[in-house]
């Protein structure tokens, strides 16, 4: 079994565990995962040397899991969890990593200027270590006041960082965008003026997800309508175990954002996986784009990207689907700025 496989694995039994409200152990399971894709180590070869407990994370019950993946190919755990959720299982397939697949770049991800925990330039490096083409910087907007978002103003001073980073980094583009608050009505938290000016505009609910169910409909839809969205990000606002996301009519929403060209994002956040795969493989069958994104906050969670990808898998969503395949100038095209 490869590190991507077993990762997958690991990474749908953490995705399970939320729905079973047992947040502990998902995170445990997640760290693990997310270990194995970091290290890439030899697990047949831990296993034969009764090592698999060096990878960090790994005590005697998530090695046990592990034997059995690399013993059997399989995990009589992972099935158990699926059998008592209701929720279907991955492909049997594997997952090569996400850049020699032609993964080019994260559209989703905090720094400092907001709840992040890393500078632009600290970002734009890890993206770059990854080996991405580009990668946007999508800070809260000010309602956010508890993640201290970003006036128009402030968003005109952190474009001139990102033009430093520009000028010092070679080999990648970082974009600037925002990550909009959606508002009870639809409209969103900065002027259409300041978000013309931004390469990419991540419009995401976060709160008021407990409207009844036609007027977030309508809310929704409004926020597709606006001629600057490109992104519905974590479209749902879910944290499984935790959190019930918003309820709406998703496949009019679908239908309508795939009308105006928006993208719907998988946000791989483990805390998140929303869309869910249930949901993705409505917006596919809707005539969406998706977007398969992290929602960083640190240079180290880039890797949610990876751990994500099972779901994206699970339902159906082809590389073609999915806008982070595409080269910089034609994403610019498909978000109307080219």
């Amino acid at each position: 079994m490869t590190p991507e496989e077993a990762a997958a694995y690991l990474a749908e039994i953490a995705y399970l565990l939320r729905h079973k409200q047992d947040a502990h152990r998902a995170r445990a399971f997640t760290k693990v995962a997310a270990a194995i894709l970091r290290e890439r180590p030899d697990l047949a070869r831990l296993r034969s040397r009764d090592a698999l407990q060096t990878i960090p994370g790994v005590g005697a019950g998530i090695e046990k899991t592990l034997v059995e993946m690399i013993d059997a190919g399989r995990s009589t755990y992972l099935e158990r969890l699926r059998e008592d959720t209701g929720l279907e299982g991955i492909p049997e397939i594997g997952v090569s990593p996400l850049v020699e697949q032609g993964y080019r770049g994260d559209l989703h991800c905090h720094t400092d200027w907001s709840d992040g925990g890393a500078g632009v330039v600290q970002m734009g490096q890890a993206a770059l270590a990854r080996g991405y083409e580009y990668v946007a910087i999508t800070d809260h907007s000010p309602r956010m006041t508890i993640v201290n978002g970003l006036t128009p103003e402030r968003l005109l001073a952190q474009r001139r960082q990102i033009d430093e980073a520009n000028r010092s980094l070679d080999g990648i583009t970082i974009l600037q965008g925002i990550e909009v608050d959606i508002l009870e009505d639809g409209s969103l938290d900065l002027p259409d003026g300041t978000l013309s000016a931004l390469d990419v505009v991540v419009a995401s609910p976060h709160l008021k997800l407990r409207m009844e169910k036609a007027a977030m409909t309508e809310r929704m839809l409004r926020a597709v309508e606006n001629p600057y969205v490109d992104i519905v990000g974590h479209p749902t606002g879910r944290r499984p175990g935790s959190r019930d996301g918003a309820d709406y009519d998703f496949e009019q929403v679908f239908r309508r954002a795939a009308e105006r060209g928006v993208v719907m994002e998988i946000d791989c956040d483990p805390a998140r996986m929303d869309l869910s795969p249930e949901l993705a493989r409505l917006a596919l069958g809707a005539g969406c784009r998706l977007a398969l994104d992290s929602d960083a906050h640190a240079p180290d969670q880039f890797i949610y990207v990876d751990l994500g990808l099972w779901a994206a898998r699970q339902a159906g969503v082809g590389d073609e689907s999915l806008v982070n395949w595409l080269p910089l100038e034609r994403l610019k095209e498909v978000f109307g700025d080219g």
